[in-house]
């Protein structure tokens, strides 16, 4: 029989008992649209945290902690070019920080200027401007996407002022310089500029970018302020000459180092699956370092335990349909037993005798996946609606297997594919043992039944 013929037949058969087939495709329907969302739900977690990770920093960097005060274990310039030999590594920066205070008018706010190096500055979106160049006469600076916004005046915290760096004035003001010796020359660095205590001099430094994100969109890297590295090293020498930095590391003696010594630097890595591998390398260096694929992967391991226990209990469901499809197959076996033994005196082969039920199964299963994933997208776009993930319900139907945004609900199209073909699969195999009596039945007793 030519599969042709076999397809015909199979629908045709079918049809002759409409309610019971409709009821037998309800069962697949629900059980195929029970996995689909339960999975929709655990792919929609792990992307929401994926996204929650990226907002909050590279998941290919990672970021290195120095022992400040202990002697063999802190962040140099040297140390980190060692780090920028380790496999897999693409980039580096060390992270050299000063707390300003910000003034605008009557408002102030207190901040951190950020030295950083054009690695650092390579991934950052910016929403205006342009990243600082390297070795530029002047500072300029990248403002913090919500650096900005919570400017006070005097001491009143109850309200903020949000200040424009485009378009409003900004003065800085540096801290004192290192005052921990008694000895003059390691004392408050001032020059011609002013970093004089009680008068201390106001900077206006040029503007020259601001990152990407909204007020109230928190990150990382909002809050702060950024710079290049080497522009930011030329112009506190100048403010706190020999001591670099307002509050540098000293010796056993008390008195200041004459290098850079961070507190923290980011390591910069090819690829997210050799990230645990350069952390490691930089541990096994005697460092501390941290990574958000370390904990994005803890966070993972989780959500896979959850998505498995979501999809078994919507694996029930197509178990019962499945039993539902097995069920029709026998009933269908008994009411056409005369049909079975005509078909077999006639000289039917036995195997288009088998294949012809397998289809009648595997037909019932792709019409239930069908609709089982019409309804699952329907059922993904009303949880999209309802936790506020879009704005309009069509929005989410036309886009609830779409990767474009973060939702609770995400129905890929591998998992369309995926749950048709295994909804085809649950009616073949249903429909196998009832397929394999029929082609054993006799054909004798088959005629003889009325």
């Amino acid at each position: 029989m030519r599969p042709s013929d076999l397809i015909r037949l199979a629908f045709s058969n079918l049809k002759r008992r409409k309610t019971r087939t409709v009821l037998t495709v309800l069962g697949v329907v629900i059980g195929t649209a029970s996995i689909v969302v339960m999975v929709s739900l655990g792919l929609g977690m792990s992307s929401m945290l994926l996204a929650s990770y990226q907002s909050s920093g590279s998941l290919t960097m990672v970021t290195v902690y120095g022992g400040y005060g202990d002697q063999d274990h802190q962040l140099t310039d040297q140390v980190i070019s060692d780090f920028a030999a380790i496999p897999h590594v693409t980039g580096t920066s060390p992270s050299l920080s000063v707390n300003v205070e910000m003034r605008s008018g009557a408002y102030t706010a207190n901040t951190s200027i950020i030295g950083v190096s054009q690695d650092y500055f390579r991934d950052m979106e910016l929403a205006s401007g342009s990243i600082p160049k390297p070795d530029q006469p002047t500072l300029s600076i990248v403002y913090g996407n919500t650096s900005c916004s919570y400017f006070i005046k005097g001491q009143d915290y109850s309200q903020f002022k949000q200040v424009d760096p485009e378009k409003d004035t900004i003065f800085f003001t540096f801290p004192d310089g290192y005052t921990g010796s008694s000895d003059s020359k390691y004392g408050t660095g001032g020059d011609d500029g002013g970093q004089q205590k009680g008068n201390k001099k106001k900077y206006i430094l040029e503007r020259a970018g601001l990152m990407a994100g909204g007020p109230d969109h928190f990150s990382m890297d909002s809050m702060n302020i950024y710079a290049d590295i080497d522009t930011f090293k030329t112009f506190l020498r100048k403010i706190y000459k020999k001591n670099l930095v307002p509050n540098p590391a000293t010796n056993k003696n008390g008195k200041p180092l004459r290098y850079y010594v961070y507190d923290q630097a980011y390591v910069f890595v090819d690829d997210m699956d050799n990230v645990q591998s350069v952390q490691k390398s930089i541990t096994d260096m005697g460092y501390e370092a941290s990574s958000n694929m370390q904990w994005l992967e803890q966070a993972q391991q989780t959500l896979n335990t959850v998505q498995l226990v979501l999809g078994g209990i919507g694996a029930v469901s197509l178990l019962v349909a499945a039993i539902g499809i097995m069920n029709t197959m026998m009933m269908s076996i008994y009411e056409r037993t005369r049909d079975i033994g005509v078909m077999k005196v006639l000289g039917c082969d036995m195997k288009d005798i088998r294949n012809m039920f397998l289809a009648e199964s595997a037909i019932i299963g792709l019409m239930g996946g069908i609709a089982g994933i019409i309804l699952s997208m329907l059922i993904s776009a009303v949880i999209n609606y309802f936790t506020g993930s879009q704005s309009e319900l069509v929005s989410n139907l036309t886009q609830s297997w779409g990767q474009s945004a973060a939702r609770i609900s995400l129905i890929p199209p591998w998992l369309i594919l995926a749950a048709i073909v295994f909804a085809m699969v649950v009616g073949s195999f249903s429909g196998y043992l009832p397929a394999v009596r029929a082609m054993k039945l006799s054909p004798l007793a088959a005629i003889r039944n009325e």
